[in-house]
């Protein structure tokens, strides 16, 4: 049976997500901040209580949080999101203290403990602790504690951001197995066109996020760092994830978590790959580059080959076995992202050997989008 035929509907995809017993919720600083700069007390408590309420009913919930910014500006008399880097991170060391107090006190009122979870990149994309971060987590859901994420903007550089939650969201639901994805903002769903453009229509269904094609070029309120365009490119690392996605406003969180026919769905892919390779694809940073021939390029993208060194030409930078490098074929566009089973310094030394090591195995290898056409 192909993919095609084995997508599902709009309708199991909201059921998916109705009874998915462990979702990730990520909610941009849009929906928290007030007119005045500071944090939306009101619209905060408001979504800690849908959240408490499937929190009771026994499903279990990771909620990814912007606002640390948005919380800092008011106590420094910032009243927009300042765009310079130090004092992003200056407002971020101010207000990450008093938005944790806030969601501490929201869910508190409901009887639930929460535990601050900050994280950058550099946690993510290694895989050591990544693999630490996954435990973390697992302590804290076994202990019946609500995990809230942030990026730790007070140490972050613009070089080694996500950049926006809505990756990371996508990152920690791939992490943690999550069986649902809510992405929540202050756009209600995704559009044929802006929402503010006559005859712009709610899209309430995507069945394959990785063919969506979407004019999203103009960006939301100047409060948060994401956009249209992050939450899509979001939903398609959740969606080959196996993960259906639901992007909604703030104000319908409830709705959107018990499968109600509001914002957009996305329909998670069939196929699932291991957690490994998600990570491989989605949140590694490549150590070097490995620079191939043409006929490795064929064995690899033609089917189940691993690659040899006797296809490697050049090796680019410093890594150790068990690093993850990037593979590029002679036109310089990257075929493969895999996990080296050599450092830089054994392959260097075994170009042109025809039957020299397996440099990376299939297992540890993806095929980046454009080597799949």
């Amino acid at each position: 049976m192909s993919g095609e035929q084995t997508v599902v509907d709009e309708r199991a995809t909201r059921q998916m997500v109705a009874s998915a017993r462990r979702v990730v919720v990520k909610v941009g600083s849009s929906s928290l901040a007030s007119p005045q700069g500071g944090l939306d007390e009101l619209a905060l408590v408001r979504l800690v209580d849908a959240l408490a309420a499937r929190r009771v009913q026994g499903r279990e919930i990771v909620l990814v949080t912007s606002g640390a910014i948005a919380a800092g500006c008011e106590p420094l008399g910032m009243s927009r999101r300042p765009t310079d880097l130090a004092q992003q991170q200056a407002a971020a060391a101010v207000g990450q203290g008093l938005l944790i107090a806030r969601y501490t006190a929201a869910f508190a009122s409901h009887g639930i403990t929460v535990a601050q979870v900050l994280v950058t990149v550099g946690d993510i994309a290694r895989r050591t602790s990544y693999t630490n971060a996954l435990r973390t987590f697992g302590a804290l859901t076994r202990l019946g504690v609500t995990p809230i994420v942030n990026e730790n903007d007070t140490v972050a550089t613009r070089e080694i951001r996500f950049g926006d939650n809505d990756r990371l969201a996508a990152l920690v639901a791939e992490m943690v197995r999550a069986s649902a994805l809510v992405l929540l903002s202050d756009v209600d769903a995704l559009y044929t066109a802006h929402p503010d453009e006559p005859g712009a229509t709610r899209v309430p269904f995507v069945a394959k996020a990785a063919d969506l094609t979407a004019d999203v070029h103009r960006t939301g309120s100047g409060v948060g760092s994401g956009g249209m365009r992050s939450k899509i490119e979001a939903a398609r690392l959740a969606a080959a994830a196996g993960i259906p996605v639901v992007v909604a406003a703030c104000a319908n969180a409830g709705e959107a978590l018990d499968g109600g026919d509001t914002g957009t769905a996305f329909a998670p892919s069939p196929v699932k790959r291991p957690r490994r390779l998600l990570w491989l694809a989605d949140a590694s940073v490549a150590q070097g580059r490995l620079q191939i021939d043409q006929g490795a390029v064929n064995a690899l993208t033609g089917g189940s080959a691993s690659l040899l060194a006797a296809g490697v030409v050049g090796v680019e930078g410093i890594f150790e076995a068990g690093d993850p490098v990037d593979v590029l074929a002679p036109d310089g566009h990257v075929v493969a992202r895999g996990i080296v089973g050599s450092s830089s310094v054994e392959l260097a030394a075994s170009l042109g050997q025809r039957f020299g090591p397996e440099v990376i195995h299939r297992d540890d290898m993806v095929l980046m989008k454009k080597a799949r056409q």
